[in-house]
């Protein structure tokens, strides 16, 4: 089959490689339908994940159709379309009995982690992939819902909506700040409007996507670029700061931001995915009484993500910026590596 190999910081092929075949009986395997690129694939590539090792093929979201089941396998037929989780988990350990399926401590990959495709094993951005855990790591596509809808389901909605929105703690009113309006940081702003906050401000360097933003529930946008965007987020405010700052970048610089425009008592949901250490100046922060929270997405939302999205309440077609056949994925991550230039969103491909 043909996939996505990365080759090193930096550099990456589509080429041919060995089928996936079934390895253990909870495993499965699945035909990709749609797939996408992710902002940590882009990440990966610069080297910020050094786990990630040459000959892996990345990818970790996406919708396919199951063409072979392992023996253990019960709930799933052949023939059957499911959206993957970005997540893998066995549904049996310690942490997922407590739904922190991000850190199952089954055997795929490293015990400890859940996201594995992509990263520990090979993953989405080929013909096929094999799914372990299948029946505890694969959600039934509804007929309502598209491959290319589903797809969104594997990684940023959830991860917008549980690392940034619940982690965040945002509740009816709030002040809600997003730095970063990429893919995950939009989908925080799609969520965090169904919790009722009373402004959502969206914060990035790029003007097209701060306008972009408002498609997706941003009440305002403030360029970072500009001088005084500190003070244009505390005018939003009552002057004292946002009651909910959410990180979506993953630098140090957008980091800080949150910190200076979090109010007393407020929220730092960290969602980015950071390659370089970050200074936490807690000799100004321990007085301050706000709460600094990160992690990884366990994706124990995405069943209702699925029946909002069913019922048209997150507005999902608007993510979609670019289409491309899966043969294409090198021009596809141009694309969405020039998301500046090319106002790339999210960019889906069709097998």
């Amino acid at each position: 089959m043909k996939a996505l190999v990365y080759k090193g910081p930096g550099q990456k092929a589509w080429e041919d490689v060995p089928d996936p075949v079934i390895q253990h009986p909870t495993d499965v395997i699945v035909k990709i339908d749609a797939t996408t690129i992710c902002g940590t694939d882009l990440h990966i590539l610069k080297g910020d994940v050094p786990a990630v090792t040459p000959g892996r093929i990345l990818g970790h979201e996406g919708v396919g159709t199951i063409t072979e089941i392992g023996d253990a396998v019960t709930t799933l037929r052949v023939g059957d379309q499911v959206i993957i989780s970005c997540i893998s988990a066995d549904g049996k350990c310690d942490y997922c009995k407590q739904g922190v399926f991000s850190h199952c401590l089954g055997d795929e990959g490293r015990s400890g982690i859940g996201w594995i495709l992509g990263h520990l094993i090979d993953g989405t951005q080929a013909e096929y992939v094999r799914i372990p855990y299948a029946e505890t790591s694969l959600h039934p596509l509804p007929p309502t819902v598209t491959p290319q809808q589903g797809t969104l389901l594997s990684d940023i909605l959830p991860t917008g909506h549980e690392i940034g929105v619940r982690y965040g703690q945002v509740k009816a009113g709030d002040v809600v700040a997003v730095v970063g309006a990429g893919p995950v940081g939009l989908a925080a702003i799609a969520t965090a409007g169904l919790y009722g906050p009373s402004r959502v401000v969206s914060i990035d360097v790029d003007a097209n996507r701060v306008e972009q933003a408002k498609r997706f529930g941003a009440s305002d946008g403030v360029l970072s670029s500009d001088p005084d965007w500190k003070d244009q987020v505390l005018a939003l405010t009552d002057g004292l700061g946002v009651d909910v700052a959410i990180e979506a970048v993953g630098v140090p610089d957008t980091f800080r931001m949150c910190l200076d425009i979090v109010r007393p008592a407020g929220h730092v949901a960290n969602v980015g995915v950071h390659g370089k250490p970050v200074e936490m100046p807690l000799q100004d922060l321990w007085i301050s009484n706000i709460v600094i929270s990160m992690g990884l997405v366990n994706t124990d939302t995405a069943r209702t993500l699925l029946k909002l999205m069913a019922q048209h309440r997150i507005p999902v077609d608007e993510f979609i910026s670019h289409t491309f056949a899966l043969g294409d994925i090198l021009e596809a991550y141009d694309v969405f590596g020039r998301a500046a230039e090319t106002k790339a969103l999210k960019v889906i491909l069709n097998a």
